[in-house]
Formats: C-alpha cells, structure tokens, sequence
C-alpha cells in the first residue's frame, strides 16, 4: 500500500532525521579539521589547512598509511581466495554439513574482538610471528574472511546448479567449471566481498594492538595513539580525508550503476 498525504511526509521525516542522526557526529570531524588550534576544537579565529599538512608531511602518518593499505590488500587478498573456496565448497556439500562448517567458520565474527585478540597474541608469540606483517596481515585475514562467506555465498544461492552439471557433462573438469562457470557468475558477490574485506582490515584497531608492537603501526592505531597520548587535531584531518575518500566512492558506485541502467534501458 502506497502512503500519501502526511504519512508519507512523516515516513520521510522519520527517515531523515535517523540518517542525520548517525551521520552527524561522523561529520563533525570536518570542521575540526580545519581549525587552527593545537587542540581539538571547532574553529573560531578562521580556517587553516595545518593540520593537513601536518597530515601529508609527516613521515609518521604517511608510514601509517602504507602499513594500512598494505596490510589491506593483502589480507583482502588472501581472505577473498580461501572465503570464496569455503563459500563455494560449502555450497557442493549437504545442507546439514554445510551449516556446522559455516558456523565454525564465522565463529570470528561471532567472539568478541578482545577474545579473538587474545586468541591470536598466544598464538602469533608461540609461531614467532608476533609483530611482523604475516602476522598481521593473517590476523585481518581471519576476521575478514567470514564477511566474504557470508557475501560469496549469499550469491552462490541464485546460481542455479545445473550450470555446474552442464559443465561437468561435457567433459570440463572441476577446476575448468571454476575458472569459466563459477566465478564468472558470482564475480559481484566476490567484488563485494572484497570491498567488505578491505574495510574490515583497513578500520581494525584491536586485534592488531594485540598482535603487533612496532614493526606494523596502521592508521587506526596511529589515531588512537593521537588522542590518547596528546589530543592530536591530525586525527580530524585524517577523518576528513576518509570522509572524503567514501563519499567519492559511493558516488562512483552510483554512477557506475546509473550507467549501467541506462545502457540496459
């Protein structure tokens, strides 16, 4: 049933004021990045662009950025590869199998972050790996890969099965079906997955103060230590750039999308 008259006016409002409810104190970063203050304050005396930068011209902050991207990437990478094999095997075998499996595998998702973190800290000290890349690069994995289950799978379910058996009975082995019947279909489902993979890596603080120490310093554990330590107002430049990098994205997606509708139409 279609609203009309002030329902719908109200439905919109209602809508409105939940989503400037969860966007505003995000955004309030912005301004304060702009401040020129050695504190973290809205601005009073005019704008300044010195905490950006602080931002661009700091050898720590652009350190913490490589770390990050690189540690998100490849944990993307690996985390896409082993969830979308889990997703689809989980997808070949009984229904019953499928669901104790699924649940060992999203356990990640399921533990609280302190427990995974402690988890993780035994382990990494008893394998040598504590503080260095691998180590942290497979602690993101991990975490992320239940997400890239969960998408992967979520698009095995509209593929219809007989695909795969067509494929089979002329003769293409199980790798052949893979490569050109599988992932062409899910090739969504996997992009998606790695775009939730990537945030998971590239926005994760807690596991990775557990599992490193120096060698690996990522830009959320940079952030934290900036207002922990000193109230650094660069946190809000850094906030701002992000802010800035995501809306870009979505717009892109956006258009990507329209222009995908309108070739179809």
């Amino acid at each position: 049933m279609e609203l009309k008259g002030w329902p719908r006016i109200a439905v919109f409002a209602s809508a409105w004021a939940v989503a400037l409810f969860l966007l505003l104190p995000g955004l309030v970063a912005i301004p304060v990045a702009f401040n020129d203050s050695r504190f973290i304050a809205l601005p009073r005396d005019g704008l300044s662009l010195r905490h950006f930068e602080t931002l661009f011209s700091s050898a720590d902050w652009l350190s913490s950025m490589g770390d990050s991207l690189g540690v998100a990437v490849a944990s993307t990478v690996i985390a896409v590869a082993l969830g979308t094999l889990c997703a689809v095997g989980l997808w070949r075998v009984t229904p019953w199998l499928a669901a104790v499996v699924a649940a060992l595998l999203l356990a990640p998702m399921i533990f609280p972050p302190i427990v995974s973190a402690l988890a993780l800290y035994r382990a990494w000290v008893a394998l040598s790996i504590y503080d260095t890349w691998i180590g942290v690069v497979l602690a993101h994995a991990i975490l992320a890969i239940p997400y890239v289950i969960i998408t992967v799978t979520t698009s095995l379910s509209l593929l219809d099965g007989r695909l795969e058996q067509a494929a089979r009975s002329l003769g293409a082995g199980p790798l052949r079906t893979m490569v050109d019947i599988i992932l062409p279909n899910i090739r969504t489902g996997i992009a998606t997955a790695a775009v939730f993979a990537f945030i998971v890596s590239w926005d994760e603080i807690v596991v990775t103060m557990f599992v490193s120490s120096r060698a690996v310093y990522t830009l959320p554990r940079r952030m934290w230590d900036g207002i922990r330590e000193n109230v650094d107002p660069t946190v809000a430049a850094v906030a701002a750039v992000l802010i800035a990098l995501t809306a870009l994205g979505v717009l892109i997606a956006v258009a990507s999308t329209w222009r995908r509708g309108a070739k179809s139409a």
